[in-house]
């Protein structure tokens, strides 16, 4: 029994006769006479009375009737249903992002998505890019945000903007440096709260630094952010991290802001997995993602503003 049969079979049941259900359906009579003769033989039944006015339905006719009925309406209501998930995708999406700068892209994200897509979750995890790159690999994230490119031959990348480092230090004391860019030799001269390696911040800053044969003076080493920035603020050290990071704290007059002379960058890229390639019904979705990750990047400032980008 097809499905065509079935469209046949009601077609010519609503219209009472072979011929009008030809009209109807655009088709030939003779097509109409082998799809109902096809049904009536598989079936082993007749399915209508032939008169001189047309046909009606037999008692078994009526029978098939309730259930195409039914079919006819369960494969259209699916067909609405394929049709609207692909424009309006249903599901989950993990995103993985550095601590760095989840504070500047997740609540824009999270609230662009839940307006575009109301039946997907967006959620975000952060932590720093090894990790991040690990949970892409096997599985546990769709997408993540990472700092320069991996060498990883499942992992997919496009960039999405250059970010500058700069030297974060408190506000107070006599270990303040000067307003103006700092030196690379400030490395060596202040204490500094970094993270150990192989975090991505630590092996640049280090690769840098052997580049230029200077020692940094490390009073410790933290990988969590929040208490790095605690103990800036309190006088303890200086660390370094994009002024999206910090940029909270600055215009509160809680941290000083300086840049590095030459500066120190970095890559922030878009980054998915080629062993789990994304359905047809996320790829809007993951536009989207795309899109407005560009557009946060590009509208938030990610320097301090005006000249002074020292203490305040």
């Amino acid at each position: 029994m097809e499905t065509k049969q079935l469209q046949v079979f009601i077609a010519v049941g609503s219209a009472g006769s072979f011929s009008k259900a030809a009209v109807d359906l655009n088709v030939t009579q003779p097509m109409i006479t082998r799809h109902i003769r096809g049904l009536e033989e598989e079936l082993g039944v007749e399915l209508f009375y032939r008169n001189g006015r047309g046909v009606v339905l037999t008692e078994a006719g009526v029978l098939l009737k309730t259930y195409a009925d039914e079919i006819l309406e369960r494969m259209r209501l699916a067909q609405n249903a394929v049709a609207s998930l692909k424009s309006s995708p249903r599901g989950r999406l993990v995103l993985g992002v550095p601590p760095s700068v989840g504070t500047v892209l997740t609540v824009p994200l999270v609230k662009k998505i839940k307006n575009e897509f109301p039946h997907v979750a967006l959620q975000v995890i952060e932590g720093f890019s090894g990790h991040i790159l690990e949970w892409l690999i096997a599985g546990r994230i769709d997408a993540a945000v990472l700092y320069n490119s991996p060498n990883h031959p499942s992992v997919l990348t496009e960039p999405l903007a250059d970010d500058e480092l700069f030297l974060i230090g408190p506000t107070f004391g006599d270990m303040r440096p000067p307003r103006e860019p700092v030196d690379l030799g400030i490395f060596g001269r202040v204490p500094m709260i970094l993270p150990s390696r192989p975090h991505g911040l630590r092996r640049l800053i280090d690769n840098i630094l052997s580049e230029h044969g200077i020692y940094p003076n490390i009073e410790m080493e933290l990988e969590a952010m929040p208490s790095t920035l605690l103990l800036v603020e309190e006088g303890t050290g200086f660390t370094v991290l994009p002024y999206a990071s910090v940029h909270i704290l600055f215009e509160a007059g809680r941290v000083s802001v300086w840049p590095f002379d030459p500066p120190i960058t970095r890559k922030l890229i878009l980054a998915t997995s080629s062993q789990r390639p994304m359905s047809s019904t996320f790829r809007p979705l993951f536009r989207t993602v795309r899109t407005e990750l560009r557009d946060i990047i590009s509208t938030h400032n990610w320097k301090p503003n005006g000249k002074d980008a020292g203490q305040r």
